[in-house]
């Protein structure tokens, strides 16, 4: 099978192409450099065409960071340790994360955490109590929420388990 033929462009061929790519959902500047190298742009036309995204607000980090974290958090109900590694993979300034982070709404947040602790608690098959925890810990912990959350939330969990039994 051959591969398909990569299109080349020229910085004025690529610049509408990005624009809408950029218009369609909100992208970091690691996917737009990534994107224009793909178009076989050199880095400094696409330094060049970056700077001018920026300019006309196609491009923000700032924005990016915030849908990211409220996508993440709606969405996905990750905690925010996960998001906050996954932004800096993307390359995205301390600064833009904590302005993104304040997108969380702290009883929202911990509401997800119980849904998703309470869901993952129905199918989780373990019998011993201890080991059954310790799982529900490591899948909330995977997910990026913060220890002390997870604690609370299982202790909750025992709570209304207990209350259910009377």
């Amino acid at each position: 099978m051959d591969q398909p033929k990569r299109k080349f462009y020229t910085p004025s061929e690529a610049l509408p192409k990005i624009a809408a790519f950029c218009a369609y959902q909100e992208r970091n500047q690691k996917e737009v450099e990534a994107k224009l190298r793909e178009y076989g742009l050199n880095e400094d036309e696409a330094g060049e065409i970056i700077i001018r995204l920026s300019r006309e607000k196609l491009l923000d980090e700032e924005r990016f960071a915030k849908a990211f974290v409220r996508g993440k958090v709606h969405i996905k109900k990750w905690g925010r340790r996960r998001i906050t590694q996954e932004l800096k993979q993307k390359g995205i300034s301390d600064y833009c994360i904590k302005v993104g982070m304040k997108e969380i709404d702290g009883d929202e947040y911990y509401q997800n955490l119980l849904d998703t602790l309470e869901k993952r608690n129905r199918v989780e098959k373990e019998r011993n109590q201890r080991l059954r925890r310790q799982k529900l810990t490591m899948f909330l912990t995977v997910k990026g929420y913060e220890n002390d959350l997870i604690r609370m939330a299982l202790d909750d969990l025992g709570k209304e388990a207990e209350e259910g039994e009377d």
